[in-house]
């Protein structure tokens, strides 16, 4: 075999050789994206289930804890406001130990309901709900393992709007209520979030 022969046969190889080395590159890179596309797939259902959870604990806490010294259900009993801020466009009730906590008003102003405080963020990126939201489990007594694998990072929070109900033939002077509630999961990694909003009416009482 010729010099030149030799030369042109190396060159061929070393062109087959990129080729194969770009096609295991590309195949890595798409069984990444395909890693990376089901770990937050897995995230997000794990989000979506843990605002699920936190609804359901939030219509418990509506109705009754099973838990009577944890309990709060008498704020909800008929149409009472008690609980709630006086005004509406006040701000939620605050506060870790606060009885009140997560009971809010309806918004007076559209574009900017008091829900909008479990899901937004400072202007440092922190999250400053956590005066504002109730907690799963805190007036229920319900349990909810996180921070481990594939489970929720951190538990599940609400909170619960009292809005108008004008039904047909409503009256000022007897007014009736329901309630918009909100919550917010978290997937494994904490900044994976999915938040939920369900509307609930209390039945009244025989």
């Amino acid at each position: 075999m010729s010099r030149h022969q030799s030369g042109i046969t190396l060159v061929i190889v070393l062109v087959w050789l990129m080729a194969v080395s770009l096609l295991a590159l590309s195949a890595l890179q798409i069984s990444l994206q395909d890693q990376k596309a089901a770990r937050s797939y897995r995230d997000r259902e794990a989000a979506f289930q843990a605002a699920e959870a936190g609804l359901r604990d939030a219509e418990l806490d509506i109705e009754g804890s099973p838990e009577p010294h944890l309990s709060r259900s008498t704020l909800f009993a008929g149409n009472s406001k008690a609980g709630f801020p006086d005004e509406v466009g006040d701000d939620c009730q605050r506060g870790v130990s606060n009885l009140y906590q997560g009971l809010c008003r309806q918004s007076v102003d559209a574009d900017a309901p008091s829900w909008l405080q479990v899901v937004q963020h400072g202007q440092d990126g922190a999250r400053h709900d956590r005066d504002v939201a109730v907690p799963y489990g805190r007036f229920t007594g319900r349990s909810m393992q996180t921070g481990v694998g594939a489970l929720p990072a951190k538990l599940p929070r609400y909170l619960i709007e009292l809005m108008p109900y004008r039904q047909a033939g409503y009256s000022a002077e007897h007014p009736e209520y329901f309630y918009r509630v909100t919550a917010i999961g978290f997937g494994a990694e904490a900044a994976s979030e999915v938040v939920l909003q369900t509307f609930y009416r209390k039945g009244s009482l025989p």
